[in-house]
């Protein structure tokens, strides 16, 4: 018979005290503590950029109110301010850099992670991501000294001359313009597309590429119907990544989109964009109401995006709901 120690033949001996983890030590909760504040200063630092953005425009909304983001006078003198021209521009703009970025940022990801030898991936990849860090200034400086000539030499005529018969390629060539704005952005957007579309891509199991491929599939075609729509709600937050880029871009397109208060239907016109607007005339500003004007123009670029971004989470989620590493991604 094993012999019982005293603890065990006595009933009412009390067990053994468990360390509890709701309590845990001194330190503990000083570090609870300050999670949860640096958590609650988001929200926090978010409410008070509104309120600030608010107070500085309210003299402008008091006097212009909705029709501020309706109509196109910019005009300091008079104090009439009308902000259409910039936010069309902002969106123009942002658009045609993702028209040229998206596709060639999927396409480099692709290539990278189901058709490029290892050699390779990592440097390429690495060289790729280094454009993220390069200054926006230093872009709009190689623009300016470098793209817009080639453009308005080589490219701006050729699409002239290939797709003169669209409004969006009519009209003189002047070389800084919305389309030069939106190449130096969609150049800026890519390393964020791309690198977030290569995560994403290779994240998904090689389950599925076995799968296509038992089937009979090519390579391509098991990247297209399997590879890429079981990582689509990856890819559109790669998109709206560099969109949330392309919307609040100042320095580059400044110096790049010719800062013309006006809408105009050729993409070879100079534009303007809200960024860009607060960068050229707030420390020039000497009305209050050319001030709150600018701050206006502030809390409608802070609205936009707000907007966008909330619409494209809205898209990801249902894009996502079923899908695979789309929702466990984001």
């Amino acid at each position: 018979m094993t012999a019982l120690s005293e603890r065990e033949l006595t009933p009412d001996a009390a067990a053994p005290a468990k360390p509890s983890l709701e309590r845990g030590s001194y330190s503990d909760q000083i570090f609870k503590g300050l999670l949860t504040l640096a958590a609650l200063a988001i929200p926090l630092l978010l409410c008070f950029l509104v309120y600030e953005l608010w107070s500085g425009a309210r003299l402008a909304i008091g006097k212009f109110g909705f029709d501020f983001v309706t109509t196109s006078t910019w005009d300091p003198v008079t104090e009439e301010f009308g902000a259409f021209p910039l936010i069309f521009g902002t969106l123009i703009s942002s658009l045609v850099a993702l028209v040229i970025a998206v596709p060639l940022s999927l396409g480099v990801a692709i290539y990278l992670t189901e058709f490029a030898p290892k050699a390779i991936r990592q440097p390429v990849a690495f060289l790729l991501s280094l454009l993220a860090a390069i200054p926006s200034v230093v872009y709009g400086l190689w623009g300016i000294f470098v793209l817009i000539p080639i453009l308005r030499k080589s490219v701006f005529p050729l699409l002239r001359d290939v797709f003169g018969f669209l409004p969006l390629f009519q009209g003189a060539i002047y070389g800084p313009s919305m389309l030069a704005a939106g190449i130096i952005l969609s150049i800026m957007v890519m390393p964020y597309v791309m690198s977030v579309s290569r995560e994403v891509l290779m994240a998904v199991p090689n389950t599925q590429r076995e799968a296509s491929l038992a089937l009979g599939a090519t390579r391509w075609e098991a990247v297209i119907t399997t590879v890429v729509p079981y990582a689509r709600s990856g890819i559109i937050g790669a998109v709206i990544l560099g969109l949330g880029r392309a919307l609040g871009e100042t320095m580059a397109v400044t110096m790049l989109i010719g800062n013309r208060h006006e809408i105009a239907a050729s993409l070879f016109a100079p534009g303007y964009t809200m960024a860009a607007a607060i960068a050229n005339e707030f420390s020039e500003a000497v009305g209050d109401m050319h001030l709150s004007a600018l701050a206006y123009v502030a809390f409608v670029l802070f609205v936009v995006t707000v907007v966008v971004n909330a619409g494209a989470r809205l898209l990801i989620w249902r894009v996502a709901r079923g899908s695979g590493i789309g929702s466990k991604a984001l």
